[in-house]
């Protein structure tokens, strides 16, 4: 098996580095030069490359050549995460003394350090202070803000970026054409955007797509594998939002919904087609996105898009119980009824321990027992790729048995090609991946709930009709 494409391509000089000039030329010129600070600090968000420089630094200024498997015993990578205390940092300062095996200096790499406990950085501190000649630490942090002040004026800080876009696509395309994948340039658009400027990420993305197909790759293959929404869907969505037209927010969302896009991901698309051209409709729209999660994330999403109705709803209601006996719900109780009764029938559905599709939340289980919350949970903190299809997939978890039911060919590949993965994020329970297409059989959450609430509806056509709420 070959190497991942984020290993393949990882940079190994400086010159390499790519989209981080304002550091890499600095510390090229500083070991030109000589002038080697003790302590350098390296701030920035994930996947942004922070550690992979500090890994080419430490081999440059030691003038060994790098390749990702080596090891040197004059360089020293920490986990700040880890080796939290005070111990820790005292055994770190007697090893500092020891002079240098081959290099010229020995050096630490601290991953994460803010992770550091109080009585720790004290004991950095002392060493950061009267530093022995030929030790060098490099401090990488996602968290600048936690790490202390007297850390911080004791190194040299640089400050790294994730790419824009305009840097990342002809750096993705290039590897593209090394590789032999022949994909659409708006489909490379798609996985570059989804990267989020992280090379890291969009390699990591790119290189599970690349199985799709042995053809050329289109944006409409990228957009089913990552679950992503058209840009036009988006847009149409927050039209019928402004509009305060209930029936075509449900019809449009009923139609991405049965495209298995999550609503988590129509609600990112949402709030960065906001940021991007705000109206003061749309900001008031935002405060409500941000409530958009689990559990009962579709019928969050759906508030969210309706309650400019509110005011509305109200108003015509307050008239009509003027001139009628009968009492009639004002919206903000029937939005209030909807949740209630999802997670009542969330919790039904638990006791009778009956199957539920992929979109449906459980609550945790008894403790030790495996749960589709769990799984996901894990898979999540193993390869985010995974986890969209998972989102995607119907499940029955039963007897100590998952079958998973992947909706397309694609979907059923990717999660053979990681089955190794869904068996250890199982832990026990014996995984069975069906071929795509088997079903067993259920209709949409959303209509479900809908359904319950409403009184007995049938399940919308996507071309016509109303969504009753």
């Amino acid at each position: 098996m070959g190497k991942a494409l984020y290993r393949k391509y990882r940079p190994k000089t400086l010159s390499e580095v790519v989209g981080e000039e304002q550091v890499t030329d600095v510390l090229k010129n500083a070991i030109e030069s000589g002038k080697i600070f003790h302590s350098y600090l390296f701030i920035g968000p994930r996947g942004c490359g922070k550690t992979s420089v500090a890994r080419i630094f430490a081999h440059e200024v030691n003038k060994f050549k790098y390749e990702l498997e080596d090891e040197y015993v004059d360089i020293i990578e920490i986990d700040g995460a880890s080796n939290t205390g005070i111990d820790n940092i005292r055994e770190l300062r007697e090893k500092a003394n020891i002079a240098p095996t081959k290099g010229k200096y020995k050096v630490y790499i601290i991953d994460e350090v803010h992770m550091l406990s109080k009585s720790a950085f004290n004991g950095l501190l002392k060493t950061l202070e009267e530093p022995p000649k030929h030790v060098i630490f490099i401090m990488a942090t996602t968290d600048a803000y936690k790490v202390p002040a007297t850390i911080t004026s004791r190194s040299q800080v640089f400050t790294f970026k994730l790419a824009d876009e305009k840097t990342m696509f002809p750096y993705i395309k290039s590897i593209c054409e090394k590789e032999g994948i022949n994909i659409e340039n708006d489909a490379l658009e798609q996985i570059v955007k989804r990267g989020g400027g992280s090379f890291r990420d969009t390699l990591s993305i790119l290189d599970q797509i690349s199985i799709i197909s042995k053809n050329e790759i289109t944006k409409e293959d990228v957009l089913s594998c990552l679950g992503l929404p058209e840009s036009e869907d988006i847009n149409d969505l927050l039209v019928s939002y402004e509009e305060k037209n209930l029936t075509s927010v449900s019809e449009k969302l009923n139609l991405l919904f049965s495209k298995n896009t999550k609503a988590e991901i129509i609600t990112e698309e949402l709030i960065g087609t906001i940021i991007k051209s705000p109206t003061p409709a749309k900001i008031k729209l935002l405060s409500k996105l941000t409530e958009v999660k689990p559990p009962f994330a579709e019928a969050k999403l759906l508030v969210a898009l309706t309650s400019n109705i509110e005011e509305e709803k109200s108003a015509q209601n307050f008239t009509s119980e003027k001139s009628s006996s009968a009492p009639r719900k004002s919206f903000s109780d029937l939005k209030k009824t909807y949740l209630e009764s999802a997670q009542k029938k969330s919790v039904e559905s638990e006791a009778k321990s009956e199957p539920v599709t992929t979109k449906r939340q459980t609550s945790i289980a008894e403790a030790g027992e495996l749960t589709w919350d769990i799984f996901l949970m894990r898979i999540h903190e193993s390869n985010d790729f995974v986890y969209t299809q998972l989102t995607k997939t119907k499940y029955e978890l039963k007897d100590n048995a998952l079958d998973l039911y992947p909706n397309k060919k694609v979907n059923e590949n990717i999660l053979n090609k990681n089955r190794a993965l869904l068996n250890s994020a199982a832990n026990g329970a014996v995984v069975t991946i069906h071929a795509a297409g088997e079903d067993f059989g259920e209709k949409s959450e959303l209509v479900s709930k809908i359904s319950d609430i409403m009184g007995k509806v049938e399940e919308v056509n996507t071309n016509a009709g109303d969504v009753p709420f």
